[in-house]
């Protein structure tokens, strides 16, 4: 009996030190999964690659800051979700869903990130003010150019899942 207790512990121990090397592994990647044509992982490297643009936004003391990053639109779209004149009938039922490090979630049609249908700027930053995000807050966040309360720019961003409602 004494053997099986301590096979079991240290399998436990194993499968806990497996999945602590793939967690650390996958950190600093944002996964873009769901009802798309390409999924992707990407890391800080990957989004300096993409085309920029930087957005204006207030914290909780009104003080301004410049947020620079990637449009989700832009990184749905090089995953292969439907953007653009395909942004019509069944796939304006699809919608995203992000969600933190934390558990945090939040919730995106997938039409108002599209630049088709609105002007707002939705993006994934990596820089605030020109120098990368603190660890508290990244290495990513989706800042939320004109939304009155800052409920959806949310810290420390890990995926994005594009689905489709019912």
């Amino acid at each position: 009996m004494k053997n099986h207790f301590s096979s079991a512990i240290i399998t436990l121990f194993l499968i806990l030190g497996t999945v602590s090397i793939a967690v650390a592994q996958e950190k600093g990647k944002v996964k873009i999964s769901g009802a798309l044509s390409k999924p992707l992982s990407l890391d800080q490297a990957d989004l300096k690659k993409m085309p920029r643009i930087t957005v204006i936004r207030k914290d909780k003391n009104n003080k301004e800051h410049q947020y620079s990053g990637v449009l989700l639109s832009a990184l749905l779209s090089a995953a292969g979700a439907s953007t653009g004149k395909e942004l019509h009938g069944e796939n304006l039922k699809k919608y995203v869903i992000a969600t933190a490090s934390d558990g945090y979630q939040v919730v995106f049609a997938l039409a108002e990130l599209d630049s088709d249908f609105t002007d707002n700027k939705i993006i994934l930053a990596d820089t605030i003010d020109d120098v990368p995000l603190e660890t508290s807050e990244g290495p990513f966040k989706i800042v939320v150019q004109n939304d009155k309360r800052a409920a959806r720019c949310m810290r420390q961003v890990v995926s994005m899942k594009i689905a489709i409602a019912k």
